[in-house]
């Protein structure tokens, strides 16, 4: 049997972490091995647990959910955890903050728990989650702070096939809704998505959304 996916709840509203970890437990592929109310708790129960995905709340005391994440996940950490991101403030600059400290999903509170349910089984997989409100809108906001003055795609090495399903990865649409827009297998998309992130040394789909705005590739 596969064991179950480890997950590790930090949020500073008790009856939020009770909801989550009522319904994580539910699962029978899942287990909430803990639960905390800061990120300071988070960066160190995880460290003892070593869960497989923390779901991490924002706006929380001692230290809070953006600074957690990169600790945990962020750049140069040596042994970082999936972290999924679940917060009340939708295109905050919370959103482009947390993908930054190294999030590999985002989802917003009043999703439906079988939204939260996938985004822990997709974060765990290692995939990418971002929910597509927030990929659609992300630059539309934060433009100015997303893409640089002089961005370029010159000499990135993409071929044109590679930057059609990039500007697709950006505009949130999954594997299977790639293929079918542009009449490939889903086997396909994969192989071109692992390309992507192979030249462009990205760690997953939400790092090549903030890629692909950062360079201007979606405007």
């Amino acid at each position: 049997m596969t064991a179950p996916i480890r997950v590790l709840v930090c949020d500073d509203q008790a009856l939020i972490r009770t909801g989550f970890t009522t319904i994580i437990d539910a699962q029978p592929d899942m287990a909430a091995v803990g639960e905390c109310g800061d990120g300071r708790a988070a960066v160190d129960l995880a460290a003892r647990l070593r869960p497989d995905v923390v779901v991490m709340d924002v706006r929380m005391p001692v230290l809070d959910g953006i600074e957690a994440t990169r600790l945990l996940a962020g750049a140069g950490v040596a042994h970082p955890v999936k972290v999924l991101v679940v917060t009340t403030f939708n295109l905050d600059g919370y959103v482009y903050e947390a993908l930054r400290a190294g999030a590999s999903g985002f989802l917003l509170k009043d999703a439906p728990p079988a939204q939260l349910l996938h985004g822990i089984r997709t974060v765990a997989s290692g995939a990418a989650l971002l929910a597509p409100e927030v990929t659609r809108q992300l630059v539309g906001r934060y433009a100015a702070r997303i893409r640089p003055a002089e961005g370029t795609l010159a000499d990135v090495g993409l071929t044109p096939r590679e930057l059609e399903v990039l500007r697709l990865i950006a505009d949130g649409l999954s594997n299977s809704e790639i293929a079918a827009r542009l009449v490939i297998s889903q086997e396909t998309v994969k192989t071109y998505v692992s390309r992507i992130l192979t030249k462009l040394d990205l760690r997953d789909r939400v790092q090549a959304v903030v890629y692909a705005y950062r360079t201007g590739l979606v405007t």
